[in-house]
């Protein structure tokens, strides 16, 4: 699977992760082919990739029926953000539930791979840390959060059922907190909350004491993990966590963007959300052995992609 060349289907491609999927896909000599709504994704996120003859962007829905002749396929089309999916929970759902299964399909009848864009929101409010693959998780399946969380875990299922019945060749990716360039302003994570009230002169919003903690992976690093899970043959039947496991608590987060931005905001403390995890730090062991992939990009690095991107993006 490791040569490039291939015919392949991003669903959710023109959104933060995907569109760099699609960019990386494209570098590497592959012909693509972006599905999206653009329900949270954007336009501008593939402007580049438009001007390649290689790139098709198609505006649909995943969870209409999907009829294409590829040779692989990254399904990352759901909103992912708890803004967008608390506002979107019937869509969060049926991407994750009617688009996995069209993706499905789609693998069984061409005979393709297929790489399940899973999360970390799988494990819910872990009581195990780190988090490894063989962890079942702790998650409230009628908490706001679970159109999100069981609409993933609903997907994992589905591509279990359909490689045990159909021989369907599936790469479960469990992705952690990822950030860099083209993420929005409004959709509600930590970095881009922190990064854009710093710049703005506004406090930064602090939900419960920040005592919580994120393990946080620059998106090229992530991009290079989804494409070596999807390429490596060994990774087939797999669940792959892909994440940085260099835990650090919110509120020295704060302090790190506030400092690297020169704010002078102060930090305010709210309510801590219904559900909201005490921890994430992924355990990537399978994923250095199984891929040889370790993130490269260190948070002092990639905090100031991310800033420069927001100080001409906001």
């Amino acid at each position: 699977m490791s040569e490039s060349g291939k015919r392949v289907l991003v669903t959710g491609g023109a959104g933060f992760i995907g569109s760099h999927l699609c960019d990386a896909l494209l570098a590497r000599g592959d012909e693509v082919i972006c599905l999206d709504n653009l329900s949270t994704g954007h336009r501008d996120n593939i402007a580049g990739a438009l001007e390649s003859g290689a790139f098709t962007f198609d505006e649909g829905d995943v969870s209409e029926p999907l009829d294409y002749k590829v040779d692989c396929v990254f399904h990352l089309a759901s909103p992912a953000s708890p803004v967008d999916y608390y506002g979107m929970q019937v869509e969060t759902m049926r991407a994750n539930s009617l688009g996995t299964m069209n993706c499905l399909e789609l693998a069984r009848r061409t005979g393709c791979r297929m790489l399940m864009a899973s999360t970390s929101e799988v494990y819910g409010d872990p009581q195990v840390t780190p988090q490894r693959e063989d962890y079942f998780g702790h998650v409230n399946p009628v908490g706001p959060r679970s159109c999100y969380d069981e609409g993933k875990r609903f997907a994992e299922a589905a591509c279990k059922a359909y490689e045990r019945e159909h021989d369907v060749e599936v790469v479960i990716v469990r992705i952690f907190n990822t950030y860099g360039s083209r993420m929005r302003k409004s959709d509600g994570r930590v970095i881009p909350n922190f990064v854009c009230q710093a710049l703005d002169g506004e406090p930064l919003t602090i939900y419960g004491d920040g005592g919580q903690t994120r393990s946080f992976c620059h998106v090229s690093d992530m991009v290079r993990g989804l494409a070596q899970a999807m390429f490596t043959a060994d990774a087939a039947g797999q669940v792959i966590n892909i994440g940085n496991p260099n835990e650090m608590r919110v509120i020295d987060l704060a302090g790190r963007i506030r400092k690297k931005t020169a704010s002078s905001s102060e930090m305010e403390f709210k309510p801590l959300p219904e559900d909201d995890p005490m921890q994430r730090n992924p355990d990537i062991s399978k994923a250095m052995s199984l891929l040889g992939w370790a993130p490269e990009v260190d948070l002092d690095a990639g905090l100031d992609d991310v800033i420069s991107w927001f100080r001409e993006n906001r």
